[in-house]
C-alpha cells in the first residue's frame, strides 16, 4: 500500500467540519485515528509473533498463566482476565493444547473447574515471544516516555468511563 501525500483523517476532520458536522469531528477523528493506531499495532504484533506461530490471543494466554503462582487458571478465569468470550478461551487453549503449551487438567478442589495450565515448552516459547515484542513493538512505538505516559493516562480513563473495569 502506498504512502499517501496528506494525512486522510484531518482530511476526514475538514470534511466533517464542512459539512456542518463541528462538535462531532474531533471525536470522529479520534475513534478513526484509534482505529487506525489499532491496525498498525495488530500488524507489528502479528509480524513479530509470525516466527513464534503464536496468534496475540494465544501469546496473551501464554503469558497470564506464565504469570500466575502455579502456571494455571480455571477457564472461566481467563475469560474474564483477558476480557474475551468464554469461546475465544476454548479456542485459545485447545491450539495451544495441541501444541503441547498448555494442558487441561482438573481442579483439584472442585471437580466441576477445569484448570489450563502451561507447560515448560509454552514458558519457553511465551519467554522468547515476550522477548521479540518487547525488541520490536512494546519498546518502539515511535511515541516518547512522557507523550505514552500522557497517552496511557487518556485511554485508562476513557475505558473506565466506558464500563471496561
Amino acid at each position: 500500500m502506498s504512502k499517501l501525500p496528506f494525512d486522510p483523517i484531518d482530511e476526514a476532520r475538514r470534511q466533517w467540519t464542512a459539512h456542518g458536522w463541528n462538535d462531532a469531528a474531533p471525536g470522529m477523528a479520534a475513534v478513526t485515528s484509534i482505529v487506525r493506531a489499532h491496525q498498525i499495532l495488530m500488524a507489528r504484533v502479528e509480524e513479530s509473533l509470525r516466527p513464534h506461530d503464536l496468534t496475540f490471543a494465544r501469546y496473551e494466554l501464554l503469558t497470564l498463566l506464565s504469570f500466575t503462582k502455579t502456571g494455571s487458571l480455571p477457564l472461566s478465569r481467563i475469560g474474564a482476565r483477558l476480557q474475551v468470550h468464554a469461546a475465544s478461551v476454548t479456542n485459545a487453549v485447545d491450539r495451544c493444547e495441541q501444541r503441547g503449551l498448555v494442558r487441561r487438567v482438573p481442579h483439584p478442589t472442585d471437580r466441576r473447574t477445569t484448570l489450563a495450565e502451561i507447560t515448560d515448552s509454552g514458558r519457553e516459547l511465551v519467554s522468547k515471544a515476550t522477548e521479540s515484542l518487547n525488541r520490536e513493538v512494546f519498546s518502539t512505538l515511535g511515541i516518547g516516555g512522557a507523550d505514552i505516559e500522557t497517552l496511557n493516562g487518556v485511554l485508562k480513563q476513557f475505558r473506565e468511563a466506558h464500563g471496561d473495569y
